[in-house]
């Protein structure tokens, strides 16, 4: 419980550790560079500390770099009329797909900074849709987003069907023929609550089994390695404990 407490605070006892470590270091070297510069005119600022960094690799490249690299080019390549995304990250997979192209945004939490290329729209894809919103695009994403819906984490109301709820909406939102690209956590079937559930990839695979013909698929294994373009067949064959299951589906004409 404390270390649950200590998280949430943002206090990492690793973090923590290492910056002991790195304090040491830290004295020394400002020192030593203070002698060296002792000779020459430089103008001195407040004293930053960064005391991990040495331990650290140049970028951390998890699941969520991966995912977004992933269907950023299927989007780029593929060059739809109108992309709308549910929930995504704004400082990640939008960040990265705004630089090419217009996307709009749709997520019951506020964004009150304007983002170049971006149009923001907050609703909560749990209630049924506005008129305007049905059958509205050819293209559509949803990554690492819908295994939220119903546990409350984002202010959302609590519902053990708001994935379901929120899927429905989703795919009355593409037009026929339009293609949908959804990212979740894959493993053992449950529901680590508040946090996020995790669904077997036969789940995946079975919400797209009417109306929908499974086109893509990635995989990212609880090792942060990425496989993809394997079809239905590679999400089906993934056996860890915790990964991402990442689907691009055609909705039938």
């Amino acid at each position: 419980m404390i270390r649950v407490i200590l998280r949430n605070a943002g206090i990492n006892p690793r973090r923590l550790a290492a910056a002991w470590r790195g304090w040491r270091r830290y004295t020394q070297e400002r020192d030593s560079f203070r002698i060296l510069a002792a000779n020459h005119e430089i103008v001195w600022g407040k004293e930053l500390p960064i005391l991990t960094e040495w331990e650290e690799s140049s970028g951390t490249l998890g699941a969520y770099f991966l995912q977004d690299q992933l269907v950023a080019r299927w989007i780029h390549e593929s060059n739809p009329v109108r992309h709308v995304d549910i929930g995504s990250r704004i400082d990640g997979f939008i960040g990265s797909l705004s630089v090419f192209r217009k996307v709009d945004v749709v997520d019951i939490r506020p964004q009150p900074i304007p983002v170049h290329n971006v149009s923001f729209h907050q609703m909560d894809l749990m209630n049924e849709l506005s008129e305007d919103w049905r059958v509205c695009t050819d293209s559509l994403s949803c990554l690492h987003t819908i295994e939220h819906f119903g546990l409350g984490r984002y202010g959302d109301p609590l519902d053990p069907l708001g994935h379901l709820k929120g899927l429905a909406q989703l795919k009355r939102m593409a037009k026929p023929g339009g293609m949908f690209y959804l990212s979740a956590p894959i493993g053992p079937e449950r529901v680590e609550f508040n946090a996020h559930r995790v669904f077997s990839p036969q789940s995946m695979i079975q919400w797209f089994e009417k109306g929908w013909r499974i086109e893509k698929c990635g995989v990212i294994d609880d090792s942060n390695r990425i496989m993809e373009d394997g079809g239905a067949d590679l999400l089906a064959s993934f056996k860890g404990n915790l990964g991402v299951g990442i689907i691009a589906a055609r909705k039938s004409p």
